[in-house]
């Protein structure tokens, strides 16, 4: 077999044969044959079907050869956001989920158990080395040098689980015949190393996003120094004997942060240094690079990128193009100077909710880009800094991966909806007809990064915009509503309908919450008390409801999340540590809210015990600002919200649900109801004037 091909063959209505180059091309193979001939569906929380006994295998002979190399999925924040707390019964799902999606290609960041070994051989102490590494839910931003400590100390016992599990994830993804990148030293180091070695040239980072020094601004060491080689070396060679290898290292040395010195012959220097120090432990190394520290960064001219990359041989540099769909670098960078690179679809920052996407330009960027002049591109991939929503976009991109050619999008998502209900039914494509050209048709420059006013730390001078017709999910939801009340599905396949609709009710409220907010500050602006009061009950009236819909689906749910971080503490101390980084991660990020609402979940316990509480606040304060005609006091409230939520939330022990509460269908009739009338109360109509922002 060719590589990266499969073959289907039915011999016999009940003799079905798939053959492959490998474990992962056999699987790529049966999901094909599951989608297209048996109707049946998986996405990374369900890999189970069920299959009617007997079954009778329709006739086919099919040969299909990936236009891709490698597929590649991961983000080194994904273990950070979606990870975290995961066990191998996860990744034992997961992982066959990431074969049947074809992905060939993939990274093990844990490294944390070798470093310390290191450090300790090295000269440091116990307490240096602890306060450099950050807690579970952080760890992937102290490993690319951005903050040190917060959310630590991790006991060994942590270590040593995360060194075992690592095992058992990179053993199971070796069988299926994926290759995994493993960490090569990138140069940042504890900053207690100076006290070993005070003659070695060592750069202070910057300070990334206002942390205070105590979890900042560690340092790099230059990679020119001989001290470099000598930790680089001795870290990839136990790197390799713990993990094995498959000639693929990744390695980021300035992401987020500027280099010391705009030169390129610095650059050149730098790179080469980095290189050979994965070449001197095994000749055969490739460097792969994220290439988002290209992104948007005025520090990167063209010449300093060419001087960085050329460093190394050609070929022997393998970049992610990072976040292709939006900001792609190969077109600047003339295919990245003959490097090779994957196509990669970001899309999600911070693994937060909110129905968006590129459906039109994944599908054709992906063949313009194998198409374009001296292309190097061999492969696409996705690159989520969290998982866990708009899974059709993921879908798409790995599929399209696979394919040379474009695909017909509106037969796609008709056949989406086919499969993942269950059941063919127009009424279900035309849900993802209009989720298609509303939701996931953005095309523009505008980063979205999920701040929907819904869960962002309220101001009064939030922007709300929006790229789609709105009335498009209000349509897509009316159709769920009535489908829910007369449509006969598999069991199986009822979960995926029951999020759909818990998601769309979701996106309403989230829109007719930005919706309401611009009015009322209008209604503020303009000193109306009546109108400002009516909007103000309104916007709680929709958290309220937001609470109610997302608390009866698991996968909307706070405690499961704070569950899963608990689980993993094998002491109380450790339960409250590990606790207090699931519940930090999601809010404040940081000791004082220096990322807040990066990382916001819609989930329930979040709304209602997080987001309605500023909200309310907001309201009360702003209330009696327009009262007594005075100027809103921002700093007070600033100061106010923090001290009184945001930060004791993160420290907060309340125990939430970790099972669903109340009837999908029942309590999103009633969402609909409700608000349908609210938006025909004259009221309404004369107080909500003012339209989102379209860009």
């Amino acid at each position: 077999m060719p590589a990266r091909s499969f073959r289907i063959t039915t011999s016999s209505p009940y003799n079905l044969s798939i053959v492959g180059a490998d474990g992962v091309s056999v699987a790529k193979g049966f999901h094909h044959y599951l989608k297209y001939y048996l109707h049946k569906y998986v996405d990374w929380t369900h890999t189970q079907v069920e299959l009617p006994l007997p079954i009778r295998f329709p006739n086919i002979t099919i040969f299909s050869k990936s236009a891709s190399d490698f597929i590649y999925y991961q983000n080194v924040c994904t273990w950070s956001y979606s990870f975290a707390w995961w066990t191998f019964s996860y990744w034992r799902r997961h992982i066959d989920w990431m074969a049947m999606m074809g992905i060939t290609l993939t990274i093990a960041p844990i490294q944390e158990y070798i470093w310390y070994d290191i450090y300790t051989k090295i000269g440091l102490k116990k307490e240096e080395i602890e306060d450099h590494f950050a807690g579970p839910a952080f760890q992937a931003w102290q490993r690319m040098g951005n903050i040190r400590g917060w959310g630590g100390p991790i006991p060994q016992s942590y270590r040593r689980m995360q060194k075992v599990l690592q095992r058992r994830i990179l053993k199971a993804e070796r069988d299926l015949g994926m290759h995994i990148a493993l960490p090569a030293f990138a140069g940042h180091v504890p900053v207690s190393l100076k006290r070993l070695f005070p003659n070695v040239t060592f750069t202070p980072v910057e300070r990334w996003n206002r942390f205070p020094d105590k979890y900042c601004c560690d340092f790099f060491l230059d990679p020119s120094e001989p001290l470099f080689r000598q930790i680089a070396t001795e870290f990839l060679n136990l790197t390799i004997n713990t993990y094995g290898s498959d000639n693929i290292y990744f390695c980021d040395p300035f992401n987020e942060m500027q280099p010391r010195i705009a030169d390129a012959d610095y650059m050149n220097a730098t790179a080469f240094h980095i290189y050979e120090s994965m070449r001197l432990i095994d000749g055969e190394a490739t460097w792969m690079l994220q290439g988002w520290m290209f992104v948007k960064n005025i520090f990167w001219t063209d010449e300093l990128i060419k001087s960085f990359l050329l460093a190394v041989p050609l070929g022997k540099m393998l970049i992610l193009d990072l976040q292709s769909e939006q900001f792609p670098q190969y077109d600047r960078t003339y295919s990245f100077h003959g490097q090779p690179f994957i196509w990669c679809m970001l899309h999600n920052f911070g693994a937060t909710l909110g129905m968006h996407g590129s459906a039109d330009i994944v599908n054709k960027r992906i063949g313009s880009a194998w198409k374009m002049l001296n292309s190097t591109m061999i492969g696409v991939g996705i690159t989520p800094e969290g998982i866990n929503q708009n899974y059709v976009m993921y879908a798409l991109a790995l599929e399209r991966g696979w394919l040379y050619d474009d695909i017909d999008l509106e037969n796609w998502f008709e056949i989406y909806a086919d499969v993942r209900y269950g059941t063919r039914d127009r009424r279900l494509h035309k849900v993802w007809q209009l989720l298609y050209h509303s939701v996931y048709s953005y095309n523009g420059l505008l980063k979205i990064r999920g701040k929907y006013s819904i869960a962002r730390r309220p101001a009064t001078n939030l922007n709300p915009w929006i790229w789609y017709n709105t009335s498009s999910v209000y349509d897509a939801w009316k159709q769920l509503l009535i489908v829910s009340t007369n449509v006969s599905m598999p069991r199986n396949n009822t979960p995926f309908f029951t999020y759909d609709l818990v998601d769309l009710t979701r996106q309403f409220l989230q829109i007719t919450f930005d919706r309401m907010y611009v009015n009322l500050m209008d209604a503020y602006k303009n000193k109306q008390m009546d109108r400002f009061i009516y909007i103000a009950n309104k916007l709680l009236d929709a958290l309220n409801d937001n609470e109610a819909i997302l608390a009866t689906n698991t996968e909307f749910l706070l405690g499961k999340w704070l569950a899963a971080a608990k689980n993993m503490g094998r002491r109380p101390i450790e339960k409250q540590l590990y606790e207090m980084n699931a519940r930090n991660q999601i809010t404040a990020w940081g000791p004082n809210g220096q990322i807040l609402d990066y990382a916001t979940k819609q989930w329930s316990g979040v709304v209602g015990d997080y987001y309605y509480p500023r909200w309310s606040l907001f309201l009360h304060m702003l209330n009696e600002s327009l009262q007594q005609d005075e100027k809103f006091n921002e700093d007070a409230f600033k100061r106010t919200v923090s001290q009184e939520i945001e930060n004791p939330f993160s420290i907060s022990l309340k125990i939430y649900p970790t099972k669903p509460i109340g009837d999908s269908i029942l309590i999103a009739q009633q969402i609909y109801q409700k608000w349908t009338g609210n938006m025909e109360n004259v009221n309404f109509i004369n107080y909500c004037t003012v339209t989102l922002r379209v860009v």
